[in-house]
């Protein structure tokens, strides 16, 4: 299992934050963040440079940090981080997971009061002893137990994101051993919830082998702590406290034990009850015959679509088993054709260096013609988004001006000239009439004043979508997945009027968002509007974020034909009304 850029760019954005958190010199903690965001969207291979003694040639890494890489790349671990987090009171990190609480705020909590975890923290602002701190106050007191609460709340929950990388990694691991014939990965992590509890692995193999694969599952770099080890099925944790479980079956009961670990919980009920209708029993080794008197054998099962097939079904894609109507449309045929990754053309909304992105416009290009694509909307944010270094009307000219010279450079391959305008608490937007008709495409999106009530907030939204220049509706909850709550909004009543003026949703595909909920995919699919898949990239590895958008879609039923950015160049240009 290699450690990634991204996990190696974790560690050094820890180091920098544990070097704030015992006071370092400031320059020192900035160098381990700046390295971290050079390697986070970095795609460079850090093995060979460690190999080679060339890690200080990449920009922003001296030696000290290669030292620290080279060191993570070879073992997966390292001595500077070790000692460092050894040097701090294991609740103190977890404060920093409290948002407003940044590693400042948590020393100054620490060194002045002895705060030492969340738990003292919560009794520390339920009996209000935090208000007399320089720069804490009552508001701040009701903040930081609200967000205590969420932290509680989703303690034992973790994004796909988190899951689906080490899952895949252990599983790549679990197949190299001679003897495995078969591997999946099961439960919520298979059906693409957006978020899991825990890891599903299993696996069928030759009986000599089962000792080695459970070695090698309980041994594997980035287990932290062995919780079971057995002979047929062992449970770990793994790095990021995420609960893995590893199970061992014959194969002639991997597509039962498949489908069952698979879940749902009520699609597997309602399964099984179809299977009796039928004169049979099943768990998740077999069919067995159920009732008295003659009943007709069940079949055979060698793969996993045989059982739905025996129930008279279609094969189910694991996505829609959530007990949704998936069985009435397998039985009449009418399952839809769900939407594939190599489905998608292009993708819209996505962030350079000229507003709050790590990748220039060039290099955010590329790397959408490296993936095959051929057309890329760039949507960077609009003047208000002082936050995230919103443009200028004048910084739009320069842009659009470095868009064309790009776009008659290449052929089949087109760069759309687009923003992320924010939609005003009136539901106005902060860019004026001529300068949105500048745009080839317009997101609109809400990133301020998320405490209007549900008519309010539907009321701003409704207003935006009738706006004749946006073309698409960004993350329309601006949900953010174990942090917070979207703000509350009547989705219906936007959806609707979305098909009525013609304006698409976005299906914000950044892991923390996946925005528009999968489960109102469905409905807007019905009402006839297109839905675009958009990673809200703000490097040029953020662009692959729409696989995670895929899966939001496949969950939401979704063919090709639902989202706009399946379309061709020709036809992308036809419907935002550009001569291609």
């Amino acid at each position: 299992m290699p450690i990634s850029n991204a996990d190696i760019a974790e560690v050094l954005e820890e180091i920098g934050t544990l070097l704030e958190l015992k006071g370092e010199n400031v320059f020192k903690s900035r160098a381990f963040h700046a390295a971290a965001r050079t390697l986070g969207s970095s795609t460079a291979d850090l093995r060979r440079h460690a190999d080679e003694n060339s890690l200080t040639s990449i920009q922003g890494i001296g030696k000290g940090i290669a030292d620290i890489i080279t060191d993570l790349v070879r073992n997966g671990t390292s001595s500077v981080h070790r000692e460092l987090r050894k040097s701090v009171p294991p609740g103190v990190l977890d404060m920093l997971k409290v948002p407003g609480l940044g590693p400042k705020r948590v020393r100054q909590l620490y060194e002045s009061v002895g705060i030492k975890s969340t738990a003292e923290l919560r009794d520390a602002a339920e009996q209000h002893r935090l208000a007399g701190i320089p720069g804490f106050g009552e508001k701040t007191e009701q903040n930081i137990l609200s967000s205590l609460d969420r932290l509680e709340k989703y303690a034992d929950r973790f994004l796909i994101s988190s899951a689906a990388p080490v899952a895949g990694a252990l599983l790549s691991l679990l197949k190299e051993i001679p003897g495995v014939r078969r591997a999946e990965i099961a439960g919520s992590l298979r059906r693409r919830k957006e978020i899991i509890g825990d890891i599903d692995i299993l696996i069928s193999c030759a009986p000599s082998a089962a000792s080695a694969v459970m070695k090698r599952f309980t041994e594997a770099p980035g287990v932290d702590r062995i919780v079971a080890h057995g002979k047929t099925k062992s449970s770990v944790l793994l790095a990021g406290g995420i609960p893995c479980d590893l199970r061992i079956v014959r194969d002639s009961e991997f597509p039962f034990a498949l489908a069952y670990f698979t879940g749902s919980k009520e699609h597997n009920v309602a399964v099984r009850s179809r299977a009796k209708d039928f004169g049979w029993s099943l768990n998740e080794y077999a069919f067995t015959p159920a009732g008295k008197g003659k009943r007709k054998a069940p079949p055979r099962c060698r793969e996993e679509g045989d059982i739905y097939r025996a129930l008279g079904l279609s094969e189910i894609p694991p996505e829609l088993r959530e007990q949704t109507g998936e069985l009435e449309a397998a039985e009449r045929g009418s399952l839809p054709r769900l939407i594939q990754e190599a489905d998608l053309r292009g993708t819209f909304h996505c962030h350079t260096t000229a507003s709050d992105g790590r990748d220039t416009l060039e290099a955010m290009a590329d790397a959408a013609r490296q993936l095959g694509w051929d057309y890329l909307g760039i949507a960077d944010h609009s003047k208000v988004a002082a936050y995230a270094n919103g443009l200028t009307p004048d910084r739009v000219k320069l842009q659009h001006r470095e868009i064309d010279i790009l776009n008659a450079r290449s052929r089949g391959f087109r760069i759309f000239k687009g923003t992320e305008a924010d939609i005003l608490s009136d539901g106005t937007l902060d860019w004026s009439e001529s300068m949105l008709e500048r745009f080839e495409y317009v997101v609109a999106s809400i990133h301020s004043k998320f405490t209007m009530s549900e008519q309010e907030a539907t009321r701003r939204i409704i207003r935006a979508i009738k706006n004749r220049h946006v073309t698409m509706l960004g993350h329309p909850t601006g949900r953010l997945l174990l942090q917070r709550d979207g703000y509350p909004v009547n989705m219906k009543e936007i959806i609707d009027a979305a098909a009525d003026f013609g304006t698409m949703i976005e299906i914000n595909a950044d892991p923390h968002r996946l925005d528009l909920d999968w489960r109102w995919c469905r409905y807007a699919a019905e009402k006839g509007v297109l839905l675009s898949i958009n990673p809200d990239a703000h490097s040029t590895a953020g662009l692959k974020n729409v696989s995670y958008g895929i899966g939001v879609a496949r969950k939401g039923w979704l063919e090709a034909g639902h989202v706009f950015n399946t379309h061709s160049l020709k036809a992308v240009c036809a419907q935002l009304s550009i001569n291609s």
